[in-house]
């Protein structure tokens, strides 16, 4: 299904403007006194808001291809409205006949009087709340609220007409269908996805690499809204930023084969290109310090060719985002073969391994060090079998852990205390190795040798404790260290 990039550019250059305003709003507020800026610093909040709403919106309507003839309408409401507020704005900032403190007030009561109870703040709140519904609509949310909708496109309307805009095409409102959303959503529901989750808890610790690299996009690109046909019922699990949000990468599930697939939107120059693929179509590797490889088996030219590189802040999330990604490959039911070396992140040395049981499954435990910022963290993987290596969970090791973070309760159990574990999968419960009144985490080890040294490691130079384990099946996935 092709459709028209113009609004989605639209989209994407609006949130440009967006994030070029709120920089130099911030510039004005830091001239201001101190009595003014709580205003300015709620419409600087509330216009960052809308740039990554309309980024959201249009990143998302790559995958919703169906729903956007019932949005494109909406869109033709705001889009116009927005861009002159964001203009005028700027046309204030730029009045080099005022000072900046006579400036912002101009600003602010000539804009807030245009439309009597629509103050400045107010009208990027509208907006704001314009949007959300706007991708509820598209998303197929139980959420929307058509009311809601018209309460805020009429109010729009008054303000176009109030700044002198010509009133949009009427909407289709027979392109909403309420029932389909519903029936939509219950079966979504019924098919949570552990990766909505990856990414929403806090990060224990924050091991930042000095060195940081630009992310990059390689293709095929297609232009906006001529990628191919996405099925109806698909759910978006993951989305992440790269430099400044010049690159987005978005995770998503097609409902009916559970199958995983990525979209890469990159920024070059002023426009904005967009590449998918499934994730059984790619394979992950460290390259660097700080940045994740993706690439693609070539069919025209016969060999591997680069898809992305993608540059993270911090060792914590590159770690969540390569066993994520591993994870729904290996998962994936279109996935032929998974490349040994794959299983192993590049510059973590292994200190440790054993096999544990664990929520009533046998699962393997390493224990990793990363060569470049030195943290440590726990990692359980499938012990045999079709998904053998997969990971389960992970867990990162605070740094300058006390000496009541491990207790041996028994030959083969020792307990954790501060460990948040990430889990890659939906059947596994933490829960259930929660024990006692600070709720630690409990190890069950399948040997007792490999409990004390698992304790050894942790109250002993690492070089003395960590042996490797004999019967592992891990050896011959590419699991050694390097």
């Amino acid at each position: 299904m092709q459709i028209s990039p113009q609004l989605l550019n639209g989209c994407f250059h609006e949130a440009d403007r967006a994030d070029l305003v709120g920089f130099n709003l911030q510039g004005l507020r830091d001239s201001l006194p101190e009595k003014l800026q709580p205003h300015l610093n709620g419409i600087i909040e509330e216009i960052y808001n809308t740039s990554r709403s309309l980024r959201d919106l249009a990143e998302q309507a790559q995958i919703h291809l169906s729903q956007l003839p019932a949005v494109f309408d909406y869109l033709n409401v705001i889009l116009p409205c927005l861009c002159k507020t964001l203009r005028d704005i700027m046309t204030f900032y730029e009045d080099k006949s005022m000072n900046r403190e006579h400036r912002w007030r101009t600003m602010y009561h000539k804009l807030g009087n245009e439309l009597p109870g629509t103050t400045l703040p107010a009208r990027f709140i509208m907006y704001n709340q314009f949007l959300r519904l706007l991708q509820d609509l598209m998303t197929r949310s139980p959420n929307f609220d058509l009311n809601a909708m018209e309460v805020l496109r009429i109010r729009i309307l008054q303000l176009r007409e109030a700044r002198k805009i010509p009133p949009p095409n009427p909407i289709r409102t027979d392109l909403i269908r309420r029932d389909e959303a519903l029936d939509f959503w219950s079966q979504e529901t019924q098919n949570s996805h552990w990766a909505e989750a990856i990414f929403t808890q806090p990060l224990p610790s924050r091991r930042e690499f000095k060195t940081q690299r630009h992310s990059d996009a390689f293709g095929p690109f297609q232009k906006l809204g001529h990628l191919p046909p996405v099925p109806r019922d698909v759910k978006i699990l993951v989305k992440r930023s790269f430099d400044s949000d010049r690159i987005s990468v978005i995770f998503f599930l097609q409902l009916r084969n559970q199958a995983p697939s990525l979209l890469i939107r990159s920024k070059v120059a002023s426009q904005n290109w967009v590449s998918m693929l499934g994730v059984h179509e790619l394979s992950i590797g460290r390259d660097r310090n700080s940045v994740l490889h993706l690439s693609r088996w070539s069919t025209e030219e016969r060999c591997i060719k680069p898809w992305a590189d993608l540059s993270f802040l911090t060792w914590e999330e590159m770690v969540l985002f390569y066993c994520t990604f591993l994870c729904l490959r290996v998962r994936s039911q279109l996935t032929f073969k998974v490349n040994p070396t794959e299983f192993h992140l590049r510059k973590e040395k292994r200190l440790f391994q054993a096999q544990i049981i664990d929520d009533g499954y046998r699962h393997v435990l390493m224990v990793f060090e990363d060569t470049v910022t030195g943290g440590c963290r726990l990692h359980a993987a499938v012990w045999e079998g079709k998904l053998r290596a997969c990971p389960i969970w992970t867990a990162f090791i605070p740094p300058n852990v006390s000496s009541s973070w491990l207790l041996r309760k028994s030959k083969k159990c020792i307990w954790l205390r501060e460990i948040q574990p990430y889990v890659f999968c939906d059947t596994y419960r933490p829960i259930n190795q929660r024990r006692g009144k600070f709720s630690a985490y409990e190890l069950h080890f399948a040997h007792s040798e490999a409990a004390t040294r698992f304790q050894e490691l942790f109250t002993s130079s690492p070089e003395t404790s960590a042996a490797s384990i004999p019967d592992s099946p891990l050896d011959e996935a590419g699991t050694s260290n390097s």
